[in-house]
């Protein structure tokens, strides 16, 4: 999995790419922790508009992002869920945990 960080404004967005597994959980853990640092970011969004599959690990991952953004006074939200993934996010239930956007 490839991660991009952007920030605009109060805002980080972290663009992931390719396959969203258990093989991720460092690169991905590697994007967020810094944007839970920064003072001036205020909300995360994670933009998994090119992200081919995602398994229950990257769903535990998005889990214990949010409870660590909670923590930090920091929201975060999912954006460009479309095909599988969108459907994975729907049986999962996360739209009631998470803006989705």
């Amino acid at each position: 999995m490839q991660t991009q960080i952007s920030i605009i404004k109060e805002r980080a967005r972290i663009s992931l790419s390719g396959r969203f597994d258990f093989n991720a959980h460092r690169s991905f853990k590697a994007a967020y922790e810094g944007q839970l640092r920064a003072a001036e970011v205020s909300e995360i969004e994670i933009d998994l508009g090119n992200v081919e599959y995602l398994d229950s690990a990257a769903l535990g991952m998005l889990l214990l992002l949010r409870d660590q953004a909670a923590s930090a006074h920091k929201t975060v939200i999912l954006s460009n869920c479309r095909g599988v993934v969108q459907q994975i996010l729907d049986i999962a239930n996360f739209k009631k945990l998470f803006t989705i956007q």
